[in-house]
């Protein structure tokens, strides 16, 4: 079987989609199964992949945005007759010889469209509606997806096949472990979008310094936000901590990971996301989460987080914050359901299933 995939999301800084597709390859390159398909990834420039991957890619010259998409790829494609085209990133050329696998994380675009501009609102929902209408099979991360999916963009939840994301490291250390010291930080990762309240983490940390005299808060994620932009950096100025305030729009894997084992506690304030990776490899690496309270959150961390009602102040974040820095009795509270809700999360068996969608769609190819 031929496989194309869109692999725009892999070049540059890989975030987000880059880091799922990522994860996907990883575990097919390891799996012979998969492996005995013909595989071709197209991007518009050199891709960050594995030797293992690189004699696949096959790059077509463009800008990688939605005109390389609609006419750049397709006719690559045509060149090469595949039997599925696998679209990781929300939307498809539509004029795909062959059916297509795609994958909506979420529709955030539809439910808060104050959160785009109206270009870019109408451009994400126009290609993403039409791409879903027509793909042979959506993808997407969690039952709460799937319902927005098909109030949405009207596809009946059927059509819609719900697999979860997956985790690099599937266990916690034991409770001892996660116990010992560790440096009272607060950490987020992640894009900063407006939906995210990072804006608001900032300015609740001043709440939490006063209370934790050590604490700092480390921000890492590129600054997204649009409508209205957020200045993070004037914010962090205006706080009465603001040395102990650090922003980073990027870190390699090994500055993330140091950040990761340092840190007492991780802030996700997000009131709209289609799964929220972050918050599960922080928990994964012994760090409480403390999360907005929305049925995503629920519905992927479980009892394994703090969670702040999404309409309160900033001295309710830092109340739970203060509680998972400081408290020993709430931080095993949390770390005790980490195994059984990591335990749901396992990158092979995401790109298992995934590879049976793509298997399913060319039947009869």
């Amino acid at each position: 079987m031929r496989i194309a995939v869109d692999a725009r999301e892999l070049c540059g800084r890989p975030t987000g989609v880059g880091r799922y597709l990522g994860e996907l390859l990883a575990a097919w390159a390891a799996d012979a199964g998969a492996m005995r398909h013909e595989w071709t990834l197209y991007a518009h420039t050199q891709p960050q992949l594995p030797s293992s991957w690189q004699s696949a890619v096959h790059v077509v010259a463009g800008s990688g945005g939605s005109a390389w998409e609609q006419w750049a790829f397709p006719r690559a494609l045509g060149l090469q007759r595949p039997d599925v085209v696998f679209a990781p990133a929300y939307s498809a050329p539509l004029t795909a010889p062959a059916p297509v696998v795609l994958t909506v994380h979420d529709v955030s675009f539809y439910a808060h469209p104050e959160w785009f501009s109206f270009r870019e609102g109408a451009r994400r929902r126009l290609l993403t509606g039409w791409s879903a209408r027509r793909a042979r099979t959506v993808i997407t991360d969690t039952v709460f997806s799937q319902g927005e999916i098909a109030r949405h963009l009207g596809l009946p939840e059927s059509r819609v096949e719900v697999i979860p994301l997956g985790m690099r490291r599937p266990v916690v250390p034991p409770p001892e472990a996660s116990a010992s010291p560790r440096e009272p930080i607060v950490l987020y990762v992640g894009s900063v979008f407006e939906r995210r309240r990072v804006d608001q983490l900032i300015a609740a940390f001043d709440a939490v310094a006063e209370q934790v005299p050590a604490a700092q808060l480390e921000v890492v994620g590129e600054n997204r936000t649009r409508h209205p932009h957020r200045d993070l950096e004037a914010l962090r100025r205006q706080s009465r901590h603001r040395d102990r305030i650090h922003l980073r729009a990027y870190v390699d894997e090994a500055t993330l990971a140091d950040l990761y084992a340092r840190a007492s506690a991780f802030a996700f304030l997000s009131e709209y996301e289609g799964f929220g990776l972050t918050p599960l490899e922080a928990l994964a690496a012994g760090v409480p989460p403390v999360l907005l309270d929305t049925p995503v959150a629920r519905e992927t961390a479980g009892a394994a987080a703090r969670y702040v009602d999404a309409n309160a102040g900033h001295q309710a974040i830092a109340d739970a914050l203060v509680a998972v820095l400081t408290d020993q009795d709430v931080r095993r509270g949390i770390l005790d359901h980490a195994p059984a809700v990591l335990s749901q999360y396992d990158w092979q068996a995401t790109a298992a299933r995934t590879l049976a969608a793509l298997e399913g769609a060319a039947v009869g190819r």
